[in-house]
């Protein structure tokens, strides 16, 4: 009985994989910014039929309210159009960084992380599911740092196979979340590079710091291991335009380091402020809200 769940379950994701590989591989036959706005358009659609908009309206109503139901649809609208736009200019990684060409670099950390660089110090960027993530690594990796990352694998691994590889051959080594992903990863730092973390979902046994106005379990990864290895802290940020095509890649002043409970604490802020000023481009899907006080 199991086997025969497991061997449904294979065979399903398998399909699925098939189905995303063909539609990728259609977009990737179209000019830059119209495969980009082709699957925005798409997700969006898919992601009414398949309960990611319901999601959305869900997470709108916990932590916003006071929005009203047009408001939720142009933001739960927005979140969708960005995913699609998110997946298909990281799966154009050979040629999304020509695209990225003069986007411009705000914020006050590029000159700590140069200096950083010049001495041999690890660097840890630390961001969210917000705008695309990938961005400031690919402006980075422009200018000639190298950034590794730390993942978390796709459920379905046929489709986990490909997309690793969009972020593997980006810039610098990508680890997968495990045992053997996260000694890689230290140990990445421990030799003076930098790396990346996504910190925005919910993880079991997690420090609860509120985000948003609500208790959300939090890993203290990224304090913990700035604080091992004297790491350099810098949250960064690619901010869509409003053309949907083009960037601004936000690299922020360091967070200073404390205890692990306050750096978490800074970095979520520092999250919300950008949902704040743009709700449309976090990934309101995600279930993030599972802690109670």
């Amino acid at each position: 009985m199991g086997n025969s769940e497991d061997q449904n379950g294979a065979i399903a994701d398998w399909l699925t994989d098939r189905a995303l590989r063909t539609l990728i591989g259609t977009a990737m036959l179209m000019p830059h910014p119209r495969r980009v706005a082709f699957m925005g358009g798409l997700v969006k659609r898919l992601g009414r039929r398949v309960g990611y908009e319901t999601r959305v309206f869900d997470n709108l109503s916990r932590i916003r309210p006071d929005f009203s139901q047009g408001r939720r649809q142009e933001i739960a609208d927005g979140v969708l159009d960005n995913f699609g736009r998110t997946l298909i200019e990281n799966y154009s990684y050979k040629t999304f960084g020509s695209w990225l060409e003069g986007t411009a670099i705000t914020g006050e950390g590029l000159a700590s992380v140069e200096e950083a660089r010049a001495a041999g110090r690890p660097v840890l960027f630390v961001t969210g599911h917000f705008g695309n993530h990938e961005v400031p690594r690919q402006v980075l990796a422009a200018r000639g740092y190298e950034i590794g990352g730390l993942y978390r694998p796709m459920a379905n691994r046929f489709f986990n196979d490909h997309y690793a590889k969009t972020m593997t051959e980006l810039s610098g080594p990508v680890f997968p979340q495990g045992k053997s992903g996260t000694i890689g990863f230290a140990r990445h730092l421990k030799n003076g590079g930098m790396g990346t973390l996504l910190f925005d979902v919910d993880v079991p046994g997690g420090m609860v710091i509120d985000f948003l106005g609500h208790p959300a379990r939090t890993a203290s990864s990224a304090a913990d291991l700035a604080l091992r290895f004297d790491a350099l802290v810098v949250p960064y940020f690619g901010i869509r335009q409003p053309d949907g095509l083009n960037f601004e890649a936000a690299i922020e002043a360091p967070i200073p380091h404390s205890d692990p409970r306050r750096m978490m604490i800074e970095m979520t802020r520092r999250l919300e402020a950008r949902i704040e000023a743009n709700p449309e481009q976090w990934f309101w899907v995600h279930r993030r809200w599972k802690a109670r006080r």
